[in-house]
This record gives structure tokens, C-alpha cells and sequence, in this order.
């Protein structure tokens, strides 16, 4: 399981787009057969992610589809045809709308079915689940735990708003709305979400802004989503990745205070001092703990 900063939403039937996400500094890409491929052309689609995965080159990244939602009548199908087709060269499929754990255990079954009958490795192709509505939320802590197959909840602001009776004018970004209420409207789900994912030992991923122009309000949210302890963002255009690889990666400023409470740490222990001490300010075990995460990000992101 590998941490992307940045996850951008290609429609799989638009194979132009495909081969353009697969080209840009996008560190995760996931082939949408949901919202962004219309009805009439969902079934289609289908080969469509088939012959991305096996034909692509994905450059080292994990090859990720989206089906569509278990209360459709596409959602078996997708499984099915898709992972059976694809095989071996497909690693994750992306469950939208998870309202409980039944739902991922149901995609984990059909799993299960496929790679006996297509001699896969058991247990090879991995589910990323979306955290979209109200019982979704209040399921959480279930669906996080739900089977050994899960490695990371995404948050989906638009259905999750639609699910409580939100108004919402703008995808993503704060809006009037947004001024009306004393805080950030997003704030428990958004959190509540991350601590589900720790817990269990997942990745948490937060949702996209919908405006690719708005380049600052696309900081902003990717500032929040960082402060609260997301692991990246989604992206809906090539032109959002930069900006979000950016701000998902430790500062300058972030790695050098790192280092310094890492070198007065083991300095002190090879002393046999207890008390450590960096730029005035006493360090704990917790300051250790923040300090070697943000040195692992820095390495991992090739800051």
C-alpha cells in the first residue's frame, strides 16, 4: 500500500483523456466508470478499462478502476467483466457509496469468485471504499475493518452533501454557504473519516474541487485536507496535480525542523540525556513520532 499525493479521475471511455492522465505528474490514476461515463455508454466502458489496464503503460503506478454504485443495476457486471478481463494486470477496483460493511463484503465475495476461477493470487485485487452519505459515515469504523482486501476511504463531498441536505454551489471550494456556518462545514466528516482510516491501518484520501481554474481555492482545500492528516487529494484535472503534489509534500521549512529534532533526539540518547531541547522548545516522544513521518514523506514524494 503506497501513498499518492495526487489521484486523477480520468473517464474510461475516453481514451484521449486516459493516455493524457497516464502522461502527467499525476502519482495515482483511476479509470471512472460512475459519474463521468454517461448511461448509454457504461456497458461499453467496461472493455474500455479492460484494454487501459492491459495495453497502458501506467508507469509503475497501481492500475485502479471505479465500478458504479452496489444499488445500480451496472455494478455486478463491472466487477465481473472488468477483473475477469483484466486480470492479473489490475490491482484495486474503487467502490463509490459504501453505506456499510455488507457492501464491501459483497464486492469481496464476487473478488473471491473471480480470482479462484481465473487462478489469480487470492486476495491480489485490492478495494478503496467512498465514504459518501450520512449511514456511510455513521458505518464507519465497520466499514474500515470490513475485509483484509481495503486499503484506503475516500471522501466524496458532493454525495455526502446531497445525502444530509447540504446546499452547495461549489464543488470542493468554500462558498456563501460555507460563510453562513461558523467553521468548516466538512470539518467532522473530514476527520472522522482520517481517524476511521488510522485505525485500521488505511489511507485516507479527500475528495476533488470541481472548478480546475480556481487555482487558490484548490490550495486551500488541499491545506485543510492536509492539516486534518489526508494522505492526497483527488484531482479531475492534469492541471490541479502540481498544485496538489505541492501541497501534500513537507515544506522546506517542515524537513529541516525535522532533522534538527531527529539529530537532538539521537545525540541526547547517545549522551544518555532524557531531556532533549530544539530552538528553545522541549521535544517528546510525540514531536519524535511527527518528525520521522514527515522525513519518511519527504522521501517518499522526493523532497
Amino acid at each position: 500500500m503506497i501513498a499518492a499525493r495526487s489521484l486523477l479521475a480520468v473517464p474510461a471511455s475516453n481514451r484521449k483523456m486516459v493516455e493524457k492522465a497516464l502522461a502527467s505528474e499525476a502519482e495515482a490514476v483511476f479509470l471512472d466508470l460512475e459519474d463521468a461515463v454517461a448511461p448509454a455508454r457504461k456497458v461499453e466502458a467496461r472493455q474500455d478499462v479492460v484494454r487501459a489496464v492491459k495495453e497502458l503503460d501506467w508507469g509503475g503506478r497501481p492500475t485502479l478502476f471505479r465500478v458504479n454504485a452496489l444499488d445500480t443495476r451496472w455494478f455486478y457486471r463491472d466487477v465481473i467483466e472488468v477483473v475477469e478481463g483484466a486480470g492479473d494486470a489490475l490491482d484495486a477496483v474503487l467502490v463509490p457509496k459504501v453505506n456499510c460493511h455488507e457492501d464491501l463484503h459483497a464486492v469481496a465475495v464476487l473478488l473471491d469468485g473471480i480470482e479462484l476461477e481465473r487462478e489469480l493470487e487470492p486476495g491480489r485485487i485490492k478495494l478503496e471504499a467512498q465514504i459518501e452519505t450520512a449511514e456511510g459515515l455513521t458505518n464507519i469504523d465497520a466499514i474500515a475493518r470490513s475485509t483484509n482486501r481495503l486499503q484506503a476511504l475516500h471522501f466524496g463531498p458532493g454525495d455526502f452533501a446531497a445525502s444530509l441536505g447540504m446546499p452547495q454551489t461549489s464543488l470542493g471550494t468554500r462558498d456563501e454557504w460555507d460563510r453562513a456556518y461558523p467553521g468548516h462545514r466538512f470539518g467532522y466528516v473530514m476527520q472522522r473519516i482520517v481517524v476511521a482510516a488510522r485505525a485500521a491501518g488505511l489511507l485516507a484520501v479527500d475528495g476533488p474541487v470541481a472548478d480546475h481554474r480556481d487555482e487558490e481555492g484548490l490550495r486551500e482545500a488541499c491545506r485543510v485536507a492536509r492539516s486534518l492528516g489526508f494522505d492526497g487529494k483527488w484531482c479531475i484535472h492534469p492541471a490541479q496535480v502540481p498544485v496538489v503534489n505541492e501541497i501534500f509534500s513537507p515544506t522546506k521549512g517542515e524537513v529541516e525542523w525535522a532533522e534538527k529534532v531527529v539529530e537532538a533526539y539521537e545525540s541526547a540518547g547517545a549522551a544518555g540525556s532524557g531531556a532533549v531541547s530544539v530552538d528553545g522548545q522541549m521535544v517528546d516522544a510525540a514531536s519524535i513520532r511527527m518528525a520521522r513521518n514527515t522525513l519518511d514523506l519527504a522521501g517518499s514524494s522526493g523532497g
